[in-house]
């Protein structure tokens, strides 16, 4: 089998689609719509991946495919790819496989390594911004503008080492590895903290101001620490707040795994937050901002946001916010129970 990045090109020839879905292709995906065997279903694409290539069936099933494709550039799509390519070799790196894929597409932390090999391959720890973000395919390419497409030209020949000599590759994780390091350190120093709620399953999650150095919080800079929070928040909620601008930052968010069809990690419903963000614009009042419904990302559901849709303080302290978004919760499961 070879690679081909999706074009129109492609559509109506014999595809396989490893991680995104492509319509009219066999598919190795977990991404929403996908028609993945059954017997091959896990949470990654890339332990999907491996799954076939470890399958007695997968000649049959695969019978007349020659291409191998995807439609988006990300570590969790580059790993799978390259496990198809790659066949039952692939099978002696299964453990880092899975571990990086995860750390890529959920910001998990399986362990050091993988967080720095989906540095490498996707930059930093959000797996919700597009096109290429990679440090690796930046030095690969040099000068070079680089598409999608190039970049698994690019990174694909690159995978196993990257896997097996991580270190080797430091002057490019490094950068993105240290802003991670510090978000697990702010939690395990207490100066983040996470407060559990087990009846409404919220977890309210206050980002300390030193996360981001001595000039505190900015909106327009500064990213959620997504593996940091990841690591320590066990609710079907987030709520993470972050001191800004004399008030709060604010997002609610679902858990960074949700987005996808998920097998071992348990799925999670979106709630009906329309009557709690009327609720909290209440309280609000008038001011620079307002709270709103938000699926610009995956896993995204509320913000507090200015006028032009850019991060704005709240007026609002984390507990009142916290106080409402609980009630909300326990109202809903009260509902589905009675």
């Amino acid at each position: 089998m070879r690679f081909e990045f999706y074009h129109d090109g492609l559509a109506g020839a014999p595809l396989l689609s490893v991680d995104g879905t492509v319509d009219d292709a066999l598919h190795l995906s977990h991404w929403e719509g996908n028609t993945t065997p059954e017997e091959l279903r896990a949470d990654t694409s890339t332990e999907i991946a491996l799954n076939f290539v470890a399958w007695p069936r997968r000649g049959e099933w695969a019978r007349g495919v020659r291409v191998v494709t995807n439609n988006h550039f990300d570590a969790d799509g580059v790993l799978s790819v390259w496990t198809v390519l790659n066949g039952e070799r692939a099978l002696d790196l299964r453990d880092e496989l899975v571990s990086a894929a995860e750390a890529g597409d959920f910001s998990e932390f399986p362990n050091e390594r993988a967080v720095r090999v989906s540095v490498l391959l996707q930059g930093g720890d959000n797996p919700f911004v597009p096109g290429v973000n990679s440090p690796l395919v930046e030095h690969l390419a040099g000068s070079e503008r680089v598409d999608e497409r190039r970049a698994y030209e690019l990174v694909l020949p690159e995978v196993e080492r990257v896997l097996t000599r991580t270190d080797e590759y430091e002057p490019l994780w490094r950068e993105g590895w240290a802003e991670i390091e510090r978000g697990l350190d702010s939690f395990a120093r207490g100066n983040s903290r996470v407060e559990e709620d087990a009846e409404s399953r919220l977890s309210l999650v206050t980002l300390a101001p030193d996360l981001y150095g001595a000039g505190g919080f900015d909106p327009a800079r500064h990213a959620t620490p997504y593996t940091a929070v990841a690591h320590n928040a066990r609710g079907e909620v987030f709520l993470v707040a972050t001191p800004a601008g004399g008030g709060w930052s604010y997002r609610i968010d679902y858990p960074y795994y949700c987005w996808a069809v998920t097998y071992t990690r348990p799925r999670v419903a979106r709630r009906d937050l329309a009557p709690l963000v009327e609720r909290l614009n209440e309280l609000e009042g008038a001011g620079g901002g307002s709270w709103k419904p938000d699926r610009s990302e995956l896993t995204s559901a509320v913000k507090f946001l200015d006028a032009g849709g850019r991060p704005s303080a709240s007026r609002l302290r984390p507990g009142e916010v916290a106080a409402e978004l609980r009630e909300t919760l326990r109202g809903q499961a009260a509902a589905l129970t009675a």
